[in-house]
C-alpha cells in the first residue's frame, strides 16, 4: 500500500474512534481519575449504567432512550459504510504464471480480505450461518460471563472497582424494552466498530495479528474505565479473546450474539434481582 494510502486510512481509522469508543475511553479516563480522587475509596462509589434521562417525566425519559440508542448505532453504521469502499491492494506486482512462477505460500487466515464481496460477508454480519452465529454466540457468553461475574465481585472486593448499577430505569412498562434494546446496540456498536472495523484497518495497514488484537483489546478495556479496574482487566481479557475468534473465523455476527446476551442478562437481571441479591449492590 502507497504511503498516502496508508495515511488515509490511519486518519480514518483515528476519526471513526473519535466519535465513537475512543471518545468513550477518554471520557472513562478521566470519570476513573474522578472517582479516584474523590476522597474515598472506589468500592464504595458507583457507576451507573442505563440511567434515567428526565426524572419524573416517563414519556420524555423513553423519547431520550430511544433516541440516544438509535444514534449510538450511527459510528457502527458509518464503520461498515467506510469498509465498503474498496481499498488499494496491498500490492500491484505482475499477474503470476502458473506454469512457470513457484506456487503460492499458504494464505494467512488471519490477514484482513480484500473486497471479494459484500461488507456483511467481509465482516460475518450476514445470515448464512445462523445456527453457529447463535451457538457460538452462547456459549462465548457463558464462557465470558460466569468468570467475568467472579472477577467483579472480587476486584470490587479488594477495592479497585466501583459498585456497578446496571440499570436505573424508573418502573415503567417500557424499562425491561428499553434495557433489551441498549444491550443490542452495546454489542452492535463494540463488535462492529472495535473488532470488525478496528482489527480488518490495523491488518490492512500492515499491523501483525499480536499488535491489532492487543489494540482492539486495551480499546475495549479502556472505555471501561469508568467502572474501575476490574471493568478493565475482564473487558480486555473478553477482548482478546473477540479479537482472536473474529480474525479466525471472520464472523461478528456470534460476537454481538454473546454480547447482548451478557448485557441483557446484566441489565434486566439487575433490574428485576438487585433488590434481592445484596451482593449486586
Amino acid at each position: 500500500m502507497k504511503p498516502e494510502g496508508r495515511r488515509t486510512l490511519r486518519a480514518e481509522v483515528l476519526l471513526v474512534l473519535g466519535v465513537s469508543l475512543g471518545a468513550s475511553a477518554a471520557y472513562a479516563v478521566v470519570s476513573l481519575a474522578a472517582k479516584l480522587t474523590a476522597g474515598r475509596p472506589l468500592r464504595q462509589q458507583t457507576a451507573t449504567l442505563n440511567p434515567s434521562q428526565a426524572p419524573g417525566r416517563p414519556w420524555l425519559d423513553l423519547t431520550y432512550q430511544l433516541l440516544g440508542i438509535f444514534f449510538a448505532l450511527v459510528p457502527a453504521l458509518l464503520a461498515i459504510h467506510l469498509l465498503a469502499r474498496p481499498t488499494e491492494p496491498a500490492s500491484t506486482g505482475p499477474t503470476r504464471d502458473a506454469r512457470t512462477d513457484p506456487p503460492e505460500p499458504a494464505r494467512d487466515v488471519t490477514a484482513a480480505p480484500q473486497h471479494t464481496g459484500t461488507v456483511r460477508a467481509l465482516l460475518g454480519i450476514d445470515l448464512r450461518r445462523p445456527r453457529f452465529d447463535l451457538a457460538a454466540g452462547a456459549i462465548l457468553a457463558a464462557a465470558i460471563g460466569l468468570p467475568g461475574l467472579g472477577l467483579y465481585l472480587v476486584a470490587k472486593a479488594i477495592g479497585i472497582n466501583a459498585t456497578v448499577i446496571a440499570a436505573a430505569l424508573p418502573p415503567r412498562w417500557w424499562a425491561i424494552p428499553v434495557l433489551v434494546l441498549s444491550a443490542v446496540q452495546n454489542a452492535v456498536l463494540e463488535e462492529v466498530v472495535v473488532v470488525g472495523y478496528l482489527l480488518t484497518r490495523l491488518r490492512q495497514l500492515g499491523w501483525s495479528t499480536v499488535a491489532a488484537v492487543s489494540a482492539s483489546a486495551l480499546l475495549r478495556g479502556s472505555y471501561h474505565l469508568y467502572q474501575g479496574f476490574g471493568a478493565f482487566i475482564g473487558n480486555a481479557v473478553m477482548g482478546v479473546v473477540f479479537g482472536l475468534f473474529f480474525l479466525r473465523t471472520r464472523r461478528v455476527l456470534p460476537l454481538v450474539v454473546a454480547h447482548a446476551i451478557l448485557d441483557v442478562v446484566s441489565f434486566v437481571g439487575y433490574a428485576l434481582l438487585a433488590h434481592r441479591l445484596s451482593f449486586l449492590r
